[in-house]
C-alpha cells in the first residue's frame, strides 16, 4: 500500500511540476523594449547613437496634458503628468529602448542607485572589452573601478565595467568571448546577444 500511495504521490508531484513549468502568459516571445525616463531626451539619444552605436528609429508624443485621470489610471503618474516625446531606439542584437521626456508636477529628479527599489543598470555586450573601454573613455565616458572577470560559477568567462551615461544612469560593459561557465553544464542559454 505505501509502495502504492508512493507511486500516486510522485506522480502528482510530476503533474504538478510539470503544470507549473509549462505555465506562462500565452503566447509571450520575448522582451520587446524597455522604457526608461531621462533629463535630456536629445542628450541620450545622441549618446546611444553617437557613443555606444545604437539606431535612433522614430519618436511618438505628446501625450497630455489630459484634463482627466488618463495618465494615471494608465501609466500610475500624476494626473497632470505630460510626456512631450518618447524616442524609439534599438542596439545592435538586443531590444528597443524607449526614452521618455517625462513633465510632472511631483516628478523627482534623484537618480536611483542599484541598491534602491528600482534600481536598474543597462549592460551592453562587446567583443573587445578593451577596445570597447578604450574608445569610449575618448569619448569621456566614466568608468566605475576596473573590469572584473569572473573566474568561477556560472559566469566564470564572463567580465564586466560598470559605466555612468551622461545623465547619471548606470550601464554596464559586459564580454564573454570563449562562453560562461553554465554553459558547460546544460543545453538551456539565457538571452544572448551573439546568437
Amino acid at each position: 500500500m505505501f509502495r502504492k500511495n508512493l507511486s500516486v504521490l510522485t506522480l502528482l508531484l510530476l503533474t504538478a511540476c510539470a503544470t507549473l513549468a509549462s505555465a506562462a502568459t500565452p503566447g509571450m516571445r520575448g522582451t520587446d523594449h524597455f522604457g526608461f525616463t531621462v533629463p535630456d531626451t536629445d542628450q541620450a539619444v545622441d549618446f546611444l547613437v553617437d557613443v555606444m552605436g545604437c539606431q535612433a528609429f522614430f519618436t511618438i508624443g505628446p501625450f497630455g496634458p489630459f484634463e482627466d485621470d488618463w495618465m494615471k489610471e494608465n501609466l500610475d503618474v500624476n494626473p497632470r503628468a505630460e510626456i512631450p516625446v518618447a524616442h524609439l531606439v534599438r542596439c545592435g542584437n538586443g531590444t528597443n529602448f524607449e526614452i521618455f521626456d517625462y513633465d510632472s508636477p511631483d516628478q523627482r529628479t534623484e537618480k536611483p542607485k542599484n541598491s534602491d527599489i528600482g534600481g536598474h543598470h543597462i549592460a551592453f555586450y562587446v567583443d573587445d572589452l578593451d577596445a570597447a573601454i578604450a574608445y569610449m573613455k575618448d569619448q569621456g565616458v566614466r568608468f566605475l573601478g576596473e573590469p572584473h572577470p569572473f573566474t568561477d560559477g556560472p559566469l566564470e568567462g564572463l567580465t564586466w565595467i560598470y559605466f555612468m551615461a551622461p545623465w547619471g544612469m548606470q550601464m554596464e560593459l559586459v564580454s564573454a568571448p570563449d562562453g560562461k561557465g553554465y554553459e558547460k553544464t546544460t543545453d538551456a542559454r539565457l538571452w544572448d546577444p551573439r546568437d
